[in-house]
């Protein structure tokens, strides 16, 4: 080889940055959020949240896709995930409708601020404990309600309320409740389907059932978004209780039975 060949990089150095980079633009939505809610733009707050989760959602395909797994990416999506689905959401809220608590005196301006703090805590505590079980939990299920879709709930609520021009401040008791049991949920032990094991046909193939429940899902979607993720999202909320409930009952019934 001469002095004035080119020397090729290999590849895979620069694969590495891929997966990193939807990271990174995850994490850029959800400080987006905060920035904008600050300036009063809650609908935009609301949006960036969700293109957050979408990209949170791509960077772990890319990947295993490209074989770029690291333990580095692990850390920094965990990172990543809090900012944008425990730090934003929270503050949103907080500016959206919680702030307005202290019309109501001292102390309800406290209630305010901390429910948007135990919202928060609960996403960095529900982070947390997923890393350190990834390996010994059963991947067909979440335990807890995970925080993309915990943040979900909670931007699609603030969405379908400021698209119908209902202020924050006359919903703050139930934007209360919402940011409490959303956070509770994240730290609980309700198990949730995690849809990383659906049913596939022969060569891993999708069933044409699952293509048709997307097309009919994606039509209303379009039509109204926010109502529909936040319907969507709430009934996934609830499932966690339920599911769990009835897994209980039907562990009891079989123990009693003959």
């Amino acid at each position: 080889m001469s002095d004035s060949t080119p020397v090729r990089t290999p590849r895979h150095r620069g694969i590495y940055l891929l997966p990193n980079l939807f990271t990174t633009g995850a994490m850029f939505a959800g400080f987006y959020a905060i920035v904008t809610s600050i300036g009063g733009n809650y609908s935009d707050a609301a949006i960036a949240v969700f293109i957050a989760a979408l990209l949170d959602g791509m960077d772990g395909r890319v990947a295993r896709a490209t074989g770029t797994q690291s333990e580095f990416g692990v850390q920094y999506d965990s990172l990543s995930d809090l900012i944008s689905f425990g730090l934003a959401p929270s503050l949103v809220m907080y500016t959206w409708s919680l702030s307005s608590l202290k019309d109501y005196g001292q102390t309800w301006g406290r209630v305010g601020w901390a429910a948007a703090f135990i919202y928060a805590a609960c996403a960095a505590l529900r982070l947390a404990r997923f890393n350190t079980q990834v390996k010994v939990i059963d991947k067909r299920y979440f335990q807890g309600l995970a925080s993309p879709a915990a943040a979900a709930v909670c931007m699609s609520f603030v969405w379908s309320m400021d698209r119908f021009d209902i202020a924050g401040a006359n919903v703050s008791s139930v934007t209360l409740l919402v940011a409490v049991i959303a956070g509770l949920l994240m730290v609980s032990r309700f198990r949730y389907f995690s849809f990383k094991s659906l049913p596939t046909g022969e060569g891993g193939r999708v069933p044409f059932l699952w293509v048709t429940a997307g097309v009919l899902l994606l039509i209303p979607f379009f039509i109204d978004p926010p109502r529909v993720l936040l319907v969507v999202f709430s009934l996934y909320a609830l499932s966690g209780p339920v599911l769990t409930l009835w897994g209980v009952a039907t562990r009891r019934r079989r123990r009693s039975a003959p």
